[in-house]
């Protein structure tokens, strides 16, 4: 991998300005990109690969704390956390937007910045927010990042142009100016952006914020839809509903480093399940489940619950009506995502949209 003194020398990009080859300044013409054999592919099928990828700002803050990340190549991987977790500079730092303290990353298989002119045309991305000419409309927005990439074909541009603006649903808006479109379809033009070829990978940051609950929707039927097609979907977020809706796998960022990586159901297992009792014996069964050396009893109206270990339930409850306590009922939930999110980071998570 590539250290961090090959990055180019300025620290930051205005935010909202787009990675080269997805509509920002244009990668190397076509006799410039590196050949097969001048990029170094990686190893396996991860998508997105980080080794102790680190920022510190001048102002010490350390953003992004020895992140090591690894995508699966196909996944839909949500990237949460709460604000100020680290989330967006991490996806400014992968995009070469934002210089790295120390640390490694590679996209696609190719070691980053050597690659960036070779593998950024192959990704798509919305960083932080939409940043397009106000004056201008959607499709002559399009028109403007389609042709900075150098990548693309003029001929069917037209055609692509149409196809992204269907696919977000802006078609019937394609001609207003974009300084009269709200947050909503700011959001949608941005996304439209990063579809107007086919991409190996999409980085999305937040693609839902200023959306209403049917533009939410529409946005998550459009993930599904473009991972069903093979590509990789890497969208920070801080909604549950995208991450069990979505997402099927998941890295949980908590001031500035990775708390959790893996699958959604691995996230899922990781709680401890508890055992609940119904029972109008609360006191004689919270003596009971102490005694059989179940820890965290907690006593309710009619209910008394435990953190249930290594014991069988079904041995619990035995015991239980041997102990002379009758049980009306027995349940063992595990903790909620909701739940999961708070003990990892800390801070509760918006659990609508």
């Amino acid at each position: 991998m590539t250290s961090a003194s090959r990055w180019p020398a300025q620290d930051e990009i205005s935010p909202g300005q787009p990675a080269a080859g997805a509509g920002g300044e244009p990668p190397s013409p076509a006799g410039d990109l590196p050949g097969a054999g001048a990029v170094q592919r990686g190893q396996g099928s991860a998508a997105i690969a980080t080794s102790q990828l680190t920022k510190r700002f001048r102002s010490g803050q350390v953003a992004v704390d020895q992140v090591n990340l690894a995508v699966p190549a196909g996944s839909v991987y949500g990237f949460l956390g709460p604000n100020g977790s680290g989330k967006t500079t991490t996806i400014r730092v992968l995009l070469g937007l934002v210089q790295p303290t120390s640390g490694s990353h590679e996209l696609l298989g190719v070691e980053m910045p050597a690659g960036i002119n070779a593998v950024l045309p192959r990704v798509g991305s919305l960083v932080e927010g939409p940043a397009f000419h106000p004056h201008l409309s959607a499709r002559a927005n399009l028109a403007r990042c389609d042709a900075a990439d150098r990548t693309a074909d003029p001929r069917t541009m037209a055609a692509r142009i149409d196809e992204a603006l269907h696919k977000v649903g802006l078609l019937a808006a394609a001609g207003k100016h974009y300084r009269a479109y709200s947050l909503g379809m700011k959001q949608r033009l941005a996304i439209a952006a990063s579809l107007l070829r086919p991409r190996e990978l999409i980085i999305l940051d937040e693609p839902t914020n200023g959306l209403d609950p049917q533009g939410t929707r529409e946005v998550r039927s459009l993930i599904k839809e473009v991972a069903a097609g093979g590509t990789t979907v890497f969208v920070s977020s801080h909604l549950l509903a995208e991450v069990e809706q979505v997402c099927s796998h998941v890295g949980v960022m908590r001031a500035g480093k990775l708390v959790f990586q893996g699958s959604l159901q691995d996230l899922r297992g990781r709680g401890t399940a508890r055992i609940l009792v119904r029972t109008a014996e609360v006191p004689r069964a919270a003596q009971l489940m102490t005694s059989l050396g179940l820890s965290e009893v907690v006593s309710a109206d009619g209910e008394v619950s435990a953190q249930l270990g290594d014991h069988a339930p079904e041995q619990i409850c035995a015991d239980l009506v041997l102990g002379g306590v009758p049980v009306a009922g027995l349940e063992t939930p595990r903790p909620s995502l909701e739940d999961l999110f708070v003990e990892l980071t800390g801070e509760g998570f918006d659990v609508s949209g």
